[in-house]
């Protein structure tokens, strides 16, 4: 069985799409099992039912309205190009109020999941042999878990594919049978190993970081850029780690492993979601997915 793992990522994960699209339609690649974290299970739904068109449209037209229902920052752009965020303390001052324990919330992203995955989508992919399995930090048990679409009704489902991106502090942090839950990202951002575990024997990964280091981060400039800053440093470890165990079980079980990483760094900051800059890396995704499995035809003759 071929499967397709997709990394965290938040706006990155339009890139994601175009190496998928490419995967699916050109390299006509039969997945039975998809296995997502954060913006790549808002991914996954719409690949499986080959309707890349329609994700596609979402992806590349969502801005900052269409994830938070209360967002927690403003965004300032640089005097090179670059984006820096900052506090909107209106904002978090009336989040707090509200009694919440994060500083935004991201309700209108679980409107759209609502809007773009329908029920009948949702029940035409369940009775299909294709399993699709979505990533979730489960901070009360202090574990990973994660959650198939055979195992759950239409609003639950759709609830765990909203959890799975909800980058806390900064988006909501659900409650649901009794645990809180946060973003997948936390506890694992590249699920290779969970893949290899559901029956994968060949597994397309896309992981959302370069391969290798190629910046230095700017020093922080106010406390949501030192967090965002920490928090990017932690899921780069966290993801390493991923990949190598990853690769670890592959290795003992002869299992096919096809890394797709991004070859630039596309953004220093994943939660500004801007839909031109997003249009650009789903076509970089494709073109790129293309470029790298021409060379991979071309070694092999």
């Amino acid at each position: 069985m071929r499967g397709l793992v997709i990394s965290g990522g938040g706006s990155k994960g339009a890139f994601a799409g175009g190496v998928a699209q490419y995967l699916i339609e050109e390299l006509k690649y039969d997945y039975g099992l998809f296995v997502g974290t954060s913006t790549g299970s808002l991914l996954l739904t719409h690949l499986a039912l080959d309707k890349v068109k329609k994700i596609k449209k979402v992806f590349t037209s969502v801005n900052q309205s269409s994830i938070f229902s209360n967002c927690p920052f403003v965004i300032k752009k640089e005097r090179f190009g670059s984006m820096q965020i900052s506090v909107n303390h209106f904002n978090v001052f009336k989040n707090f109020l509200r009694g919440k324990k994060t500083f935004g919330e991201s309700q209108n992203l679980r409107k759209l999941i609502a809007k773009i995955i329908t029920e009948q989508e949702f029940q035409d992919l369940k009775s299909s042999i294709i399993d699709v399995v979505v990533t979730v930090s489960n901070l009360s048990l202090n574990k990973v878990e994660y959650k198939s679409i055979n195992d759950f009704n239409y609003n639950d489902f759709c609830d765990w594919i909203w959890i799975s991106c909800n980058y806390t502090p900064f988006m909501s942090l659900v409650k649901k049978g009794g645990c809180e839950y946060a973003d997948g990202g936390f506890g694992n951002m590249v699920p290779i190993e969970e893949a290899i575990k559901r029956g994968a024997t060949i597994v397309d990964v896309i992981i959302l970081e370069t391969e290798v280091v190629y910046y230095n981060r700017m020093p922080s400039k106010n406390v949501f850029s030192l967090i965002t800053n920490m928090h990017a440093f932690m899921a780069n470890r966290i993801e390493k780690q991923n990949i190598r165990i990853g690769k670890f079980t592959a290795a003992h079980k002869d299992v096919i492993i096809n890394l797709y990483y991004t070859p630039t760094v596309l953004t220093t900051n994943s939660l500004i979601f801007d839909n031109k800059l997003m249009t650009q890396w789903w076509q970089s995704g494709y073109d790129f997915a293309k470029q790298k499995n021409v060379e991979l035809s071309d070694l092999r003759d």
